[in-house]
């Protein structure tokens, strides 16, 4: 299977005209499909945006030919699970065959503004699953009502459908959760991370698959990776540490609330703490080496995000040096 290289559009730095405009010239370049966080913040204030994802998506749709996210949205606190359902279902309307719904346990990042209790990890997860299953209901079109351990949902359809349901995407980084995703939804979304790592949590998500009767080969892999590329070394080390700090951070992120909580955990980064964990060169052929490392695992949709302004050059750059150049 050929993987699909397309853009990870970053909300949370760019203006939403800027991210189509963007979306669309990079798929002039060679890119293809687009995906997309739910933020409402950005991860430190810096970065400066948190546009709606559903709106954006559209836009974005209406200006390229590939496949759409978003990549991951939260369908458990903020939303109840059958607005993200119509929302998906929706987009999927308009573009047939193109758009994929990402799904994610959330971020008290984003989560926590609408003031309920924030749960461990473990409930969060359950929450996802339970609001999976009223999502797989809904995308029938068929009257649902549902009383469970984490929502209600009085009788009630989708009006609008697709000819054919999106596909349901799961992100995680915990092996557990990956087989529970390979038994219940059709596709696993990821981070960069080790490879040995990313390697486990296909093995895990295969497992599950395999459990229920499925074939994980025809299963997408979906790989979010970030990376800082600039004309000088100095200067993607400088992106790297202005615009995504994050990047630099090791440690779980999910239960920090504030982009100001992150600006000062943000002061403790340091260069060498992208080592492993995101590659920062202005050397695009070490770029593409280490996009090759990742396809070699199996993953069949690859998105990139460059974390720098340099949004246009980068592209440019890569859909002519390092695009063509990869093996899928």
């Amino acid at each position: 299977m050929t993987t699909q290289i397309g853009l990870a559009a970053m909300l949370e730095q760019f203006h939403p005209n800027d991210i189509v405009a963007d979306s669309k010239f990079a798929e002039e370049q060679g890119f293809s499909g687009v995906m997309a966080a739910d933020h409402f913040q950005p991860w430190v204030p810096q970065q400066g945006q948190a546009a709606f994802v559903w709106n954006v998506m559209t836009a974005i749709a209406g200006n390229t030919a590939g496949d759409i996210g978003p990549g991951v949205t939260c369908p458990s606190f903020r939303f109840h699970p059958a607005i993200v359902a119509q929302a998906s279902a929706t987009l999927a309307a308009m573009y047939p065959g193109r758009h994929w719904l990402g799904l994610g346990s959330g971020e008290a990042l984003n989560e926590h503004i609408v003031g309920g209790y924030w749960p461990e990890a473990p409930e969060r997860i359950n929450r996802m699953f339970e609001a999976i299953d009223i999502i797989n209901k809904l995308f029938t079109g068929k009257d649902v009502k549902h009383s469970g351990q984490f929502f209600k949902l009085e009788t009630t359809r989708l009006w609008t459908l697709p000819d054919s349901p999106p596909p349901i995407y799961v992100a995680t980084a915990g092996p557990v959760t990956a087989k529970r995703a390979g038994k219940t939804v059709d596709g696993l979304i990821t981070v960069g991370a080790p490879l040995e790592k990313i390697s486990g949590l296909f093995q895990k998500f295969d497992e599950g698959a395999r459990e229920v009767g499925k074939d994980p080969s025809t299963m997408p892999k979906v790989l979010q990776l970030h990376l800082s590329w600039a004309s000088t070394d100095e200067e993607a080390m400088t992106n790297a540490m202005v615009e995504w700090p994050n990047g630099g951070m090791k440690f779980p992120k999910g239960d920090i609330r504030s982009p100001f909580e992150f600006e000062q955990m943000a002061k403790l980064v340091r260069p060498e703490d992208f080592e492993g964990r995101m590659l920062v060169s202005s050397d695009p052929d070490k770029h593409r080496a280490e996009i090759q490392r990742y396809l070699d695992l199996g993953i069949t949709h690859l998105y990139l995000h460059n974390v720098g302004r340099n949004q246009r050059e980068w592209a440019e750059v890569f859909g002519r040096d390092v695009l063509p150049k990869l093996v899928s």
